[in-house]
């Protein structure tokens, strides 16, 4: 019987209907914004680099960066949301739970505080990734040996009030308002006015933090028994931990060293994606990543197609997305877990 309702719960074309609508958004992004692209300008300029100079630019160098890093970004921050929720067996775990998110942003501000930005453009997302695996060393060294998930969400509760202590003094002591506000432009989120050299920076720490998030999703399944159950089936915790550590802070580090910190997604998007599944963690993974990378775009989307006099930063939009849907499957679903 089990099993039966199990298998109702499971909706085979759940990973090909996200892959689809991940196409459709990415589509979408690329022909909206001030200036209208059709279908028949797009093709042209694809097919003919000679025939529609302009429509050409706009396409590759506008928005190309600003929909692959949409979906990039989108894709890691829904990933990191639920492994750490399957990890932690938390349904309120996202990657700000153990202070990555607040780490890679005090990197970045940093960058924007002393001017190391403006020097070189690596600069901003090699201190945003240097800080979230600072901030992983530190949760270890907090932790210490204890495997329990509850040591490590107390000290990323830590490490993420301390990163969150270290922007507000950035902010504080600013040396003048033009900086302040470069400052909390980034913290608000944006992926506007990216160039594919961005994209370059954030791919490689996309990729290798999806690889180790991904990599056997068994161990997320037996640890729903507990650490005792998941070592009797030979689950190597510390060894786990590390990985999903180290994948969290690699990918989200890179994530928002070229978006700014957006909020949100990485909670919602599990939360969204569990009901069309069999509730294991491992299950959720890839739905998840995709499901992630759609949101995001779609509210980029969302963004260009609001009329105001200046566009909307990303991560307000998805602050104002992401609470009422997280209500209501808060209180769907709260018998669930």
């Amino acid at each position: 019987m089990q099993s039966r309702s199990s298998s109702r719960q499971r909706h085979p074309a759940l990973t090909p209907l996200l892959g689809i609508a991940l196409v459709a958004v990415a589509f979408i992004s690329l022909t909206i914004g001030p200036v209208s692209l059709g279908w028949g300008r797009i093709f042209a300029a694809l097919t003919d680099p000679a025939h529609d100079r302009i429509a050409r630019a706009i396409l590759f160098e506008l928005r190309l960066p600003r929909t692959l890093i949409g979906l990039m970004v989108g894709a890691m921050l829904g990933l990191s949301g639920a492994v750490l929720q399957g990890y932690l067996r938390n349904p309120l775990a996202e990657p700000s739970v153990l202070g990555a998110s607040n780490a890679s942003a005090l990197g970045a501000v940093i960058a924007l505080y002393f001017g190391l930005s403006e020097r070189h453009p690596a600069m901003l997302p090699l201190l945003a990734i240097a800080s979230g695996l600072v901030a992983i060393a530190l949760l270890f060294a907090l932790a210490g040996r204890s495997e329990s998930p509850l040591s490590l969400i107390l000290a990323g509760i830590a490490v993420s009030t301390l990163a969150g202590a270290g922007i507000s003094l950035a902010l504080n002591l600013s040396p003048n308002p033009f900086a302040a506000m470069e400052i909390m432009s980034w913290l608000l989120g944006s992926i506007e006015n990216q160039a594919m050299e961005h994209v370059w920076i954030a791919l490689p720490c996309v990729v290798v933090g999806a690889v180790l998030l991904l990599a056997n999703p068994r161990a997320l399944d037996a640890l729903s028994l507990g650490e005792d159950g998941a070592r009797s089936l030979g689950v190597d915790l510390r060894r786990t931990r590390r990985r999903l550590m180290l994948g969290v802070a690699i990918g989200v580090g890179g994530a928002v060293a070229v978006s700014g910190a957006i909020g949100f997604v990485g909670l919602i998007v599990p939360h969204l994606i569990r009901p069309f599944t069999d509730r294991s963690p491992s299950a959720l993974l890839v739905p998840s990543l995709l499901g992630g990378a759609v949101l995001l775009t779609a509210a980029d989307v969302l963004v260009r197609l609001i009329p105001t006099d200046a566009e909307l930063k990303l991560g307000v939009v998805t602050a104002f997305l992401g609470v009422p849907i997280f209500l209501f499957h808060l209180l769907r679903e709260r018998r669930l877990w």
